[in-house]
């Protein structure tokens, strides 16, 4: 399916997660780079504490720097009818097609929730639908489909909120070495992750990661290089060159990713050419597996004095800032940052156009 000559593009930013600011930062570049004369482009916010800001209201506050929504701000009117969920998409252009890109990182954004409220209201998204987003979100389950299909992992463990202070206990059961780390089950941008390298910290580091979720994962920690490989398609996805990441630090925490900037990265990574093509074909398993579309970053630990390749997880809405992994590993396989767009809106048409073919009634 081509991509239409001009169409409204309405970027989705902000949310209720802690990764808030990630969200703002990386609207804030898709808006400054996309071609205003292929879109129309709509800001729409989310604040913290929920409120729809009006589109020029997220733009100016973009504009301006803001790392974060003013809470203060105007509220969109109420969401109406399934024919106009969005009411900032409609302005002007009323005849351009619509497609939401949903820059909305963690929970209430990309696990699943804002793409069911866009798939009852039948407008086209960018990205991977309700399982899809739910399924990778959600670390834990994640896993345990992963596993189900025989794709490598490190050993882990999952815990509720309610079990935290029998960590210890758990993961000597489950015979994981220190160190570990300890994450939320629904999160990424390294928030509320921990190294623990011996007993002592592990409860005070599930206490952490339960403050931000109510499931935690502890995985088996491995000195292993952390290699990235971003995947684009929706039937016949395709994986881009396979890039490194170099933290500053232990592991490749927020303030790397977005503070200080110390971590580098390396692209395309340096590694054997069948190491590389194995990682880049499990990108694409994974991939296929967790019923994603549209995009994902799917990140990977390779052992390098076993041989061994490990699946970490899998983004569904990677960052788009100019330090992200994930337009940068495109842009290394060729595709710069306007055509990758161009590419993640044919393929939300794509797909809004084949589901719509689905029928509904008997």
């Amino acid at each position: 399916m081509s991509r239409p000559d001009r169409v409204r593009l309405v970027v989705l930013f902000g949310g209720q997660s802690a990764e808030h600011e990630v969200s703002c930062e990386s609207a804030y570049h898709v808006l400054r780079a996309v071609d205003p004369s292929r879109y129309a482009v709509e800001a729409v916010g989310i604040t913290r504490d929920g409120q729809w800001v009006r589109a020029d209201e997220a733009a100016a506050a973009l504009t301006a720097g803001a790392r974060a929504l003013p809470s203060g701000a105007r509220r969109l009117d109420a969401i109406g009818p399934a024919t106009d969920p969005l009411p900032a998409v409609h302005h002007g252009d009323g005849d351009l097609p619509v497609v939401v890109l949903p820059i909305l990182h963690g929970t209430r954004g990309e696990d699943g929730t804002v793409q069911g409220m866009l798939e009852l209201a039948g407008v086209p998204f960018v990205g991977s639908g309700v399982l899809g987003s739910a399924l990778c979100m959600d670390k834990l389950k994640a896993k345990d489909v992963l596993a189900a299909h025989g794709l490598p992992q490190v050993p882990w463990v999952g815990l509720r909120d309610t079990e935290v202070e029998h960590a210890t206990a758990r993961v000597a059961d489950a015979g994981l070495a220190y160190p570990v780390f300890v994450k939320p089950a629904n999160l990424g941008s390294s928030v509320g992750i921990s190294r623990v390298v011996d007993p002592a910290g592990l409860v005070e580091a599930c206490r952490v990661a339960a403050g931000y979720d109510e499931w935690v994962v502890v995985e088996q920690g491995v000195t292993a290089r952390e290699i990235e490989v971003a995947v684009l398609g929706n039937a016949e996805p395709r994986a881009s060159v396979a890039g490194e990441i170099v933290p500053a630090g232990d592991f490749y925490d927020y303030e790397d990713k977005y503070v200080d900037g110390a971590a580098h990265d390396v692209i395309p990574a340096e590694l054997p050419e069948d190491v590389a093509g194995e990682i880049r074909r499990l990108a694409v398993d994974a991939f296929t597996i967790l019923r994603c579309e549209g995009m994902a970053r799917v990140d990977f630990f390779y052992e390098e004095a076993t041989g061994s390749v490990f699946l970490n997880e899998v983004n569904t809405i990677p960052g788009f800032t100019p330090i992200s992994m994930y337009p940068k590993l495109w842009a290394a396989s060729g595709l710069d940052y306007p055509a990758l767009v161009d590419e993640l809106v044919r393929l939300a048409l794509e797909r809004h156009g084949r589901r719509s073919r689905l029928r509904t009634t008997r």
